[in-house]
């Protein structure tokens, strides 16, 4: 169940990161709303998460996976550039997690 709240935490701060760019310097009230829900709702779900998850593996997967999926969000709705450097950085944040699943951080 930790891993499903997990999820959640992950979709919430990813939405609320995408509603961030939305708002335009918090300028518009809808995506401003988004924004500060979305954020509270992550970190109420990433709480709840750390009830069965330990905090360095939790932590990394929020973060981690929040961040692949940001860039990824950046380079399909904002027309983002995708360069080797960038793509470089992702793929060892994602190899990051899965070294903390497999152990490095019990």
């Amino acid at each position: 169940m930790g891993y499903v709240m997990l999820a959640g935490a992950i979709a919430a701060e990813v939405a609320a990161t995408t509603a961030m760019k939305y708002s335009e310097g918090f300028s518009r009230l809808g995506p401003s709303l988004v924004t500060l829900l979305g954020y509270v709702l992550s970190f109420l779900l990433l709480a709840q998460t750390l009830k069965s998850v330990s905090i360095g593996t939790a932590y990394a997967i929020w973060s981690g996976i929040g961040t692949a999926a940001v860039a990824a969000l950046g380079l399909v709705l904002f027309g983002e550039g995708l360069s080797t450097a960038k793509i470089a950085g992702i793929v060892l944040i994602i190899g990051g997690v899965v070294v903390l699943n497999l152990g490095g951080a019990h």
